[in-house]
């Protein structure tokens, strides 16, 4: 089978608020979403800043009790997808329940739990680790009470392919439903890891902005000046499903995923190869998939983390795929405003392009403030832009040399 898959809903936790509405209107209106770490005391830390969701409440889309055990990173998850299926009018009953599925990504899972659980087991004592600790740590447990929640008794997993992990969800979703095996799925990407652990392991690694007295210029993708990337925590969900399927019932339709494409650098655990081969044959893939030529591409919302390689690399990867036409290409980096939410960034870059689709506007990639000779595209600096865009890609890069990129279309009968 080779059915056509569109996206009829879509769901947004993100350190720009909570709602589509809400974090679309901040992003395009180049609001940042950092600020000072609050979820604990970082004042010994080398970086005090990250991109935190805000007056985010479990018990707005959980029971009181439940919410209470239910550990950020899944809530997250469950509340984006309530927004998702709610937004797509999809109704899961015991007629379709074993035709929606649901896949996640989700790069650290509940490194949060882990870290107070070991605290507690080395000034406690084993008696007194909560029976609760395995559930709320694993990263399946998001897809898994999703599932639960909504009844999707479908095809059901959680990848963690680190920051492609979202990106890799939507497309395997896409994949899943285009073969015949679902009719729908509940898919995207979900992170919450601003803890001590995670900002200590990243600061090791000279891989985060340090820029702590203007938190709001910290992440800076493309610009002359970038010094790293900011962590970011929410999550973004979408409802994919066969386009059949969704005129059926009447659906609303926000773009056609059209292309997917994945591929592996083999060469480095955490950098990217300099000249973007692994980013290249990915980009390249998903163009063939979709069956587009290079110059059909009108936007890309990039991987643009914000660090020296990497940007430089997706750089240098995009005018190899893309030729002259690169220089024509609008290009943007919304981890400008949302910090980099790993294993969930190809969730929620998912959903903003998407929008950029259905509203024909491209949000900006702000605090670009001096160019770089060696990034010499149209990153969309600092001001969102009114643009015909047929066709889009959102790119996503993870550690270990993992890639996804996904095309999304305008859709046309």
């Amino acid at each position: 089978m080779n059915r056509r898959v569109v996206i009829t809903g879509v769901g947004l936790v993100s350190p720009l608020g909570i709602g589509v509405n809400e974090t679309w209107q901040a992003l395009c209106a180049g609001k940042s979403g950092v600020g000072d770490i609050t979820r604990f005391d970082s004042t010994k830390f080398q970086t005090q800043i990250a991109a935190e969701v805000k007056n985010f409440s479990a018990q707005d889309f959980l029971p009181r009790k439940e919410a209470k055990r239910t550990e950020r990173f899944i809530a997250y998850a469950i509340a984006a997808a309530r927004m998702a299926t709610e937004d797509s009018g999809l109704v899961i009953d015991s007629s379709n329940s074993d035709r929606v599925g649901v896949i996640t990504g989700c790069g650290l899972g509940g490194l949060g739990i882990l870290e107070s659980t070991c605290n507690t087991l080395n000034n406690k004592g084993p008696r007194r680790v909560s029976p609760f600790f395995i559930p709320m740590m694993i990263g399946n447990m998001a897809p898994g009470m999703i599932s639960i929640h909504f009844g999707a008794k479908g095809p059901n997993a959680s990848l963690a392919t680190a920051c492609a992990a979202g990106a890799h969800a939507v497309g395997d979703s896409f994949k899943i439903i285009s073969n015949g095996m679902a009719d729908a799925m509940i898919t995207g990407g979900v992170e919450a890891v601003v803890n001590p652990t995670c900002i200590a392991g990243f600061n090791s690694m000279k891989a985060l902005s340090t820029r702590n007295g203007e938190p709001e210029k910290a992440s800076r993708p493309f610009e002359r000046d970038r010094d790293g990337f900011v962590v970011g925590e929410g999550s973004g969900m979408l409802i994919v499903e066969a386009l059949d399927h969704a005129l059926e019932r009447g659906a609303k339709i926000y773009a056609e995923i059209t292309g997917y494409g994945m591929s592996g650098d083999g060469y480095h655990m955490t950098a990217p190869p300099p000249d973007g081969n692994g980013a290249i044959r990915c980009m390249l893939a998903a163009l063939k998939d979709a069956g587009l030529e290079p110059n059909f591409i009108d936007y890309i919302n990039a991987h643009g983390t914000s660090t020296p390689l990497n940007d430089l690399s997706e750089t240098m990867a995009i005018k190899q795929v893309f030729n002259d036409h690169a220089y024509k290409l609008a290009i943007s980096s919304t981890k400008s405003m949302t910090g980099h939410l790993l294993g969930g960034a190809g969730g929620i870059e998912t959903v903003f392009t998407a929008l950029s689709i259905h509203d024909q506007l491209l949000p900006p990639t702000i605090n670009y403030e001096h160019s770089d000779e060696a990034c010499d595209l149209d990153y969309v600096p600092n001001v969102k832009r009114k643009a015909k865009v047929k066709h889009a890609m959102t790119n996503s890069f993870g550690f270990g040399g993992t890639n996804a990129s996904l095309i999304l279309s305008k859709y046309s009968n």
